[in-house]
């Protein structure tokens, strides 16, 4: 196999809480240099099929994926899932049981913002979602985009949409044990999703990589979209300290609200393994 240096495995379509579809997505992959791309949904698989079609038809390669909500410590952490069975019913129906309570979830907080004179926000988020069944946070935040409350979706997140603010709203998500189980029987990898985001203490961060790894988990994002360069070192270093092997990804949703473009972050570390490597009899 020839050297793959120019990989995106996470990025969000349509089918979860993205604008573009899979065949936009890869074609945008494409036209900037992907060679290696993963669509990663979010608790869904439904489109995988169109994703590796149209990878083909731009000429890259691809993996399967999904990057899954779990609750750790009290907070949500994602795992993305790479490289696995699309038609394992194990997953799938793990990913349904996690896509349950979605629209309960979003009642509640279309419930909290009315408090605040903001209404009819569940049937604005609405408009956005291509797929009712995960509703989330960053459709609320496109439709209060729309409708002037907020200039652009981060501000509507800091005032609405996080602890303790009129529109959160916690929603129970599966465990870390279930989401790299799914993901390994599979027949997958399982990798820690962009964990600079996560506000954990060190002691809770290295009890998050230490559980992570004993449950079979093989990798974590190192170089996405959510990470600063110093960041990047921050965790090439774990990566090499609990012997996972290094993801990278835009984390891209939107060409609106995006910061990272598809294709675009810098390379790897040279001194790290890529974890399509460990994938290559996955790569399609």
């Amino acid at each position: 196999m020839t050297t793959i240096r120019n990989a995106d495995l996470h990025c969000h379509s349509v089918v979860s809480d993205g604008t573009l579809t899979p065949e936009a997505l890869a074609a945008r992959a494409s036209g900037n240099g992907v060679e290696l791309w993963a669509l990663t949904d979010h608790d869904e698989v439904g489109g995988q099929q169109r994703a590796l079609a149209a990878a083909k038809d731009n000429g890259m390669r691809y993996l399967t994926g999904t990057e899954i909500s779990i609750t750790f410590i009290g907070q949500t952490v994602h795992v993305v899932g790479l490289g696995f069975d699309a038609d394992n019913e194990d997953l799938r129906e793990g990913l349904r049981q996690t896509r349950g309570g979605r629209r309960e979830r979003a009642m509640e907080m279309s419930d909290g913002l009315a408090k605040v004179g903001i209404k009819d926000a569940f049937e604005g988020a609405l408009k956005f979602v291509g797929n009712p069944e995960l509703i989330s946070r960053t459709h609320f935040a496109r439709f209060l985009v729309e409708s002037g409350v907020c200039k652009e979706t981060s501000e509507v997140f800091r005032k609405y949409l996080t602890e303790g603010k009129p529109g959160f709203v916690p929603h129970r998500w599966a465990s870390l044990k279930d989401a790299v189980t799914w993901i390994t029987q599979a027949g997958g990898m399982a990798v820690i999703a962009h964990p600079a985001r996560y506000k954990f203490t060190p002691n809770e961060e290295f009890a998050l990589f230490t559980e992570f790894k004993n449950h079979g988990g093989q990798g974590v994002e190192v170089v996405t979209g959510s990470h600063t360069a110093a960041e990047y070192l921050v965790y090439a270093a774990m990566a090499k300290e609990f012997g996972l092997a290094a993801s990278r990804g835009s984390d891209f949703h939107s060409p609106d609200d995006s910061h990272t473009e598809l294709g675009t972050l810098p390379l790897l570390p040279e001194d790290l393994t890529p974890v399509w490597e460990l994938l290559a009899p996955r790569i399609q």
